[in-house]
């Protein structure tokens, strides 16, 4: 009986060992698989996207902005002043098919981009985008409809008043107010520009195209958005803030803020 008992112990040691090897071999396993990419990562990889964007994107980081803003998957975006599109291609891909970007322009910004604005709408490339042509001071919102808003490198312009060339002076309080009505409670507003000196007067964003952050988040909380976090993504030490963004030696490469506001529930 003894012999029995012993041979019964030992075979039901094996056995759970057996299986503790098992479920070694399956975690290991499950480890070894590599996790699929965010959707911040898989869009930057989209196949379909030009090299001549992919080639912006050291400098840009647009997945870790996107990640860092909170732009979810099925939501609609607000790209404003998007110029070539850019952010607008990634954004479409972020967020899917079932959600919306809504890629705003005027004149102005269509000189800027040039041919890139056309090759990136043909033949219908973005089917998720609408492209709404808007001048300034003319735009409007239906509330609470937008998830998010995108500002790249534009609010700097908002002091700029060039109505020869396309770009009368922008009613910043009336823009601003109109984001606010548009956003759902909730939303998000991503910012991304130019540092300037710190107590730099806001005309430095005609003259230079920068601007001081503390003009940005006055505006914003002065309409009634909340800085949620700033985000040192884009910081580049070496920028030369007397310099214009567009000088050859610093273009791609200023030293730049991005910021989050949040409009409240």
């Amino acid at each position: 009986m003894r012999t029995f008992w012993a041979l019964f112990a030992a075979a039901t040691l094996a056995a759970c060992g057996q299986q503790a090897d098992d479920s070694q071999e399956s975690a290991a396993e499950a480890a070894a698989e590599p996790a699929p990419p965010s959707i911040y990562a898989a869009a930057v990889a989209n196949e379909s996207r030009s090299d001549q964007d992919r080639a912006r994107d050291a400098g840009r980081k647009p997945g870790e902005v996107l990640e860092f803003l909170g732009i979810e998957e099925n939501a609609t975006v607000l790209d404003m002043f998007s110029g070539g599109g850019y952010y607008t291609e990634i954004l479409a891909a972020v967020v899917g098919d079932a959600g919306r970007v809504i890629a705003q322009s005027n004149e102005a910004y269509l000189k800027f981009a040039g041919d890139e604005f056309k090759a990136r709408y043909e033949n219908n490339r973005l089917p998720n985008v609408e492209v709404r042509m808007v001048e300034n001071n003319e735009l409007s919102l239906a509330a609470g409809s937008i998830d998010a808003i995108m500002l790249v490198l534009t609010f700097h312009d908002f002091v700029i008043d060039d109505a020869e060339n396309g770009w009368p002076l922008i009613d910043v309080p009336a823009l601003l107010a109109e984001f606010h009505k548009g956003l759902r409670p909730g939303g998000i507003v991503g910012i991304i520009d130019h540092y300037a000196e710190a107590g730099a007067p806001a005309e430095t964003g005609d003259t230079l195209h920068r601007i001081d952050p503390a003009i940005v988040v006055s505006a914003m909380e002065s309409a009634g958005f909340v800085l949620e976090e700033q985000s040192d993504l884009l910081r580049n030490p070496d920028d030369d803030y007397s310099k214009i963004v567009f000088d050859p030696e610093l273009r791609g490469k200023t030293d730049r803020f991005v910021m989050r506001f949040r409009k409240p529930e």
